[in-house]
Formats: C-alpha cells, structure tokens, sequence
C-alpha cells in the first residue's frame, strides 16, 4: 500500500476532529480505508470514555445562544476533565456546534438531542468521539430551551455562566432584554415573581425566619409576623421581578420593564454554572 499523505490526513483531522498523529495512525492501521479509520478513531473514544467512567468531568462550557427569529433559547453543557481543554477553541467550537444542531431541530429533551444525527453519527456516539480526541471524559451534561415571543440569552465571559430569558412581547430596544438575561446571571433568582417560588422553598424559609426571630428573643405571638417580613425580604432578594435593577437600585425589575411597557414581562428564565 503507498503510504499516508500529508491530505489525507488532514481529511481524516477535518471530519473527526482527532489529532494529526492520531489520524495517521487510524489511516495507517485502516490501510488507508477512511470509513474504518473513522470507525477506529471512535472505538479509542469508546475505549478512553469507558476506562474514565470514573473521573469527574466539573470543567467544560457552557453556552446559550437564541434563533433567527428570537423566539426559541438554547442552552447546553458540555462537560470536560481540565481548564486546558475546556478552553480549547475546537473544544468550545464543537459545543457550539451542538448547540446549532438544538437550535435547528429544537429536541424537547437532552436525550432526544443526543439522539439526533450529526457528522453521519448520533450525538451521543459523536460526544464519545470526542472522548478519543481530547483524552478525557467528554460529556454532554445539560439542555434546556426556552420558547416566547422574545428569548435573550447572555454567556459571561469565560464560557461558565450562561443564562436565557423569555419575554411576553418582542419588538422593543435589544438593550432591556439583554439587561434582564444579564441581571439573572449576577443575581440569580430562584424564580421569576414571588407566586413561582416552590412551596417548599417557601416553607423552608419561613421556618428559617421564625427559628431565627426565636433565637433572638422576640415574643412568641410575633414569630409569625416577623417570619413572614423575613419571607418578603426574601422575595425581594431572590426573586426577578422584585429584586433591584442592577443598573439602577431606584427601581426593581419590574418597574424596570414598564417602563418600556406596562404589560412588559418575563415568562421564563434559565441558568446554568459551573462550580468554582
């Protein structure tokens, strides 16, 4: 057989994403046959992926980006081993390349994303190749979509922190939607408005407000009161629309949005991070 080219090489590097040594091993082990060379590229991510089970994959990125037409977010998790590879541009250019594929096809579920095709493979299959080229555990860990008749998504710097949010009405100045996807990534709300705070939240903190009034002496007959002051504040705090603008802490969030319009508001929110 004549030996690998310099081409071919970078042919097999092109449609798999593996190392250039790697693709001339595949290549020359394969006899030249680049379907086998592919096949044997994604048996040695098989193979790394397996042998790693057991590692941690805490390092990676996170991404959200919205449609053409504004009314559909996406968000996703591809999670690594190392900061050295999470910040790998071809690395972060195959999430951002799965993050198109949800886009395009708007899956309602990480599972059905990871079973949609790309590259002549599923996802799933794909994610595992990359296990080959980068030596670590590759891992495909979160996906959620937001759909409105506005969504905004914002990435902080770094790709670790990314969140989305929906909109009850489009067509006003970018810059309002973009604050809002903003605020939610340096304030982190539990909910959207106080109504959409889970029940157990509420009675957690609650109970926390009342035992906390106890220990600091107050009068039995006003535990209640004093711990349901403590939920408000909560509320204020931990809650969008309530809490302040960041940008102006003369006014909440929602003040904010009617100012634009009366009838301005949130539908839905998403954020993910990684941990420090």
């Amino acid at each position: 057989m004549a030996g690998i080219s310099a081409s071919d090489v970078a042919k097999l590097r092109k449609m798999t994403g593996a190392g250039m040594m790697d693709c001339k091993k595949a290549l020359t082990d394969a006899e030249g046959d680049f379907n086998k060379a592919v096949e044997f590229i994604r048996e040695r991510g098989k193979a790394i992926a397996n042998k790693r089970t057991d590692r941690e994959a805490k390092e990676g990125a996170v991404l959200a980006r919205i449609s053409e037409c504004g009314k559909f977010g996406g968000l996703i998790v591809l999670n690594c081993e190392t900061d050295f590879v999470a910040k790998n541009d071809d690395f972060v250019a195959f999430a951002s390349k799965i993050l198109d594929l949800a886009i395009e096809k708007r899956p309602s579920n990480l599972d059905e994303l990871l079973a949609l095709s790309i590259d002549d493979m599923t996802l799933a299959d794909k994610v595992t190749q990359q296990s080959g080229v980068t030596g670590e555990k590759i891992e495909l860990a979160h996906y959620e979509f937001i759909q409105a008749e506005q969504v905004m998504a914002y990435i902080h710097s770094g790709n670790r922190l990314a969140t989305m949010a929906g909109f009850n009405q489009a067509g006003h100045d970018e810059q309002i939607y973009k604050d809002v996807a903003m605020q939610i990534a340096a304030m982190d709300p539990v909910a959207i408005d106080k109504e959409d705070v889970a029940q157990e939240i509420r009675d957690e903190e609650f109970k926390i407000g009342r035992e906390q009034a106890r220990l600091e002496g107050k009068p039995e007959q006003i535990l209640d009161k004093i711990a349901e002051g403590r939920l408000n504040k909560f509320y204020a705090e931990k809650t969008l629309l309530n809490q302040e603008f960041i940008k102006d802490n003369k006014m909440n969030v929602r003040q904010y949005l009617q100012a634009a319009n009366k009838d301005l508001t949130v539908t839905a929110i998403a954020r993910y991070t990684l941990s420090v």
